[in-house]
């Protein structure tokens, strides 16, 4: 049976059984609701007569040992607050340290540690996830005043704590402040599908202000500059691409005389039930559309390149994906170059044919001499790639499994740390669960990864599993954080769209509330005590 974003019309076992694999993917989004879930959540962890009196030294981290830049020190704007130091790290060690939350948790003020114990505790309640769903999408937000209230509400709270700003400079102001506690920032302008041109050129320039932004903070502060194609050629285009590409893996014969030197988008196990019947070729029309898509790819490559920001290309929903991987496989074979990668690509593990075609890209790169970069993702549209399947006939072409999804992650894993340790590349393992993370930090331990840091970043959402990211740090790897920034209303619809895919994964975030939790109290102790 499908379901709406609230799940009705599913059994309760097939919701639990779809909420535990989806728990444990990668791509977990924050839910919004009103501020006096959070107020309520606040004062029950810590009473407020105790919180006001409450003093806690915040000092960072002791510096011990300096990481390769990424990007070229430049004067910042004169709209940022002044640079920080950059944090130094000690040598990467297999162990990650949980159990001391004091170390865990030492940058955190209390009130900020606070208000992230209540809101995870509140996106983990279903009701509000489906009430801040409802009320966001419902017609109140377009009753003039109670919009606003609405929204402030929202800014207030969960955007403010899963988003970085309204705009680039505040979301570089925020990017400083990780980067004064060891982690990076992987800057991410907020918009999501584009319907037409000018819908692409003003997401363009958007993308542009970001490098610009990037550029000019401190170096190695910023690991990469994310961009979603989605948001640069038009939605339709990029299905009527993806057509195209699946057909012509089904009959090589079939000419599309657009398509450059690309290396391969299918694998024999690759999902072509899409693409039903002969599509026809791409109109005038549609190439130029897609020509003008292409230059802006290439513009902001080429800027990432001069700037020695990589470029890290988001994965969508396997509709559009071949389109997505033929932009960023044809464009990192002209930007990458020597043992530099420029343009990264997205791995969905979640997928049966993801290992397969991780493996058959990587060994067309090296047989070309492309130094190939991936970010891995366990994945994001479990459920609306489940409905489409079953729509069309077909199985899911998402494991059968959260043990399956969990392996192929795994295993990726291992095989990009070790080609990266014998050669050019980079990879970035974006994931939040605990036992990924620990699995490749003693894999790259053994390999020695963990003095080449600059090959490998470990990353996670702004505003969730903060005890991996500053455990992985603590440790001496590199560990990012993904940054959506954009104003409330633009970036909306990327955090309903989230909420609905990864609930399950906003559900499952006890382990750091539990650190959480237990550091409060560790504090509160301290201050009575």
């Amino acid at each position: 049976m499908c379901t709406d974003g609230r799940g009705l019309g599913v059994p309760k076992k097939e919701r639990e059984r779809g909420n535990k694999h989806r728990e444990e993917q990668n791509q977990p989004t924050p839910t919004l609701t009103t501020s006096n879930v959070v107020c309520y959540m606040a004062t029950r962890v810590i009473p407020p007569r105790i919180l006001r009196n409450l003093r806690y030294n915040t000092a960072t981290k002791p510096l011990k040992s300096v990481h390769p830049p990424l990007s070229p020190s430049l004067s910042p704007s004169p709209c940022l607050p002044p640079p920080t130091s950059t944090v130094l790290r000690p040598a990467a060690t297999p162990d990650l340290n949980f159990h001391d939350v004091e170390k865990l948790f030492s940058h955190v003020r209390t009130t900020a540690l606070l208000r992230s114990a209540a809101v995870l505790h509140a996106t983990a309640v279903e009701p509000f996830v489906d009430f801040g769903s409802w009320l966001l999408r419902s017609n109140l937000v377009n009753v003039p005043g109670l919009r606003e209230l609405i929204f402030a509400t929202v800014r207030a709270t969960f955007y403010d704590h899963f988003c970085a700003g309204e705009d680039a400079p505040t979301a570089a102001s925020k990017i400083q402040e990780l980067n004064h506690a060891g982690l990076r920032g992987m800057l991410v302008y907020g918009v999501e599908d584009a319907l037409d041109n000018d819908a692409c050129d003003r997401n363009f320039r958007g993308f542009l202000r970001t490098i610009d932004v990037s550029r000019s903070l401190p170096p190695s502060s910023v690991s990469f500059v994310i961009v979603k194609i989605t948001a640069i050629c038009p939605m339709s285009l990029l299905e009527r691409m993806s057509d195209l590409l699946r057909w012509q893996h089904k009959d090589p014969s079939f000419s599309l005389p657009w398509k450059q030197d690309c290396f391969p988008i299918f694998s024999e196990s690759s999902p072509l039930y899409h693409t039903r019947t002969r599509p026809e070729p791409l109109t005038p029309e549609e190439e130029r559309d897609l020509e003008l898509a292409m230059q802006r790819f290439l513009e902001l490559c080429q800027k990432c390149a001069q700037s020695n920001i990589p470029l890290l290309v988001d994965a969508e929903h396997t509709s559009v994906q071949p389109a997505i991987d033929y932009f960023t496989y044809s464009s990192a074979i002209v930007n990458n170059k020597d043992d530099n990668a420029i343009v990264y690509g997205t791995i969905q593990t979640y997928l049966k044919d993801a290992k397969e075609r991780l493996l058959l890209t990587v060994k067309a790169a090296e047989k070309m001499g492309i130094p190939m970069g991936f970010k891995l993702v366990r994945g994001a549209y479990m459920s609306s790639e489940t409905k489409l399947a079953e729509s069309l006939g077909y199985r899911s072409p998402i494991h059968d499994t959260i043990d399956d999804t969990h392996e192929c992650f795994n295993d990726c894993s291992s095989f990009m740390l070790e080609k990266i340790a014998n050669g050019p590349g980079g990879v970035v393992l974006a994931t939040h669960n605990v036992e990924s993370g620990k699995l490749a930090a003693a894999k790259a331990h053994e390999l020695g990864i963990g003095k080449v840091n600059h090959k490998l970043e470990f990353a996670q959402l702004h505003g969730m599993s903060e005890a991996l990211s500053f455990g992985l740090s603590n440790a001496g790897f590199q560990v990012s954080k993904y940054m959506p920034f954009g104003p409330v209303e633009t970036v909306m619809p990327y955090l309903l769209r989230r909420a609905e895919e990864n609930r399950g994964l906003l559900a499952a975030s006890g382990f750091d509330r539990q650190l959480m939790r237990k550091e409060l109290g560790r504090r509160l102790k301290s201050a009575v005590f």
